[in-house]
């Protein structure tokens, strides 16, 4: 039997901020900047948890 695999979800940018224990408009900045992997969708960003902690352990979020 194989096992069913679930997509990770997105989080918002509030949730981003709480995950990395930041400000929301630390998140914002750096959104403008381009600096943290996220994704437009509409109005709204959304971010992966799995690419903003690739994003701070490679060591690019201090760049």
């Amino acid at each position: 039997m194989s096992k069913i695999i679930k997509p990770e979800p997105w989080v918002n940018t509030k949730e981003i901020a709480e995950h990395m224990g930041v400000t929301v408009e630390t998140v914002r900045k750096w959104i403008r900047l381009e600096k943290i992997p996220c994704h437009r969708i509409g109005k709204l960003w959304k971010f992966k948890v799995s690419e903003v902690d690739e994003w701070v352990t490679s060591g690019q979020a201090i760049e």
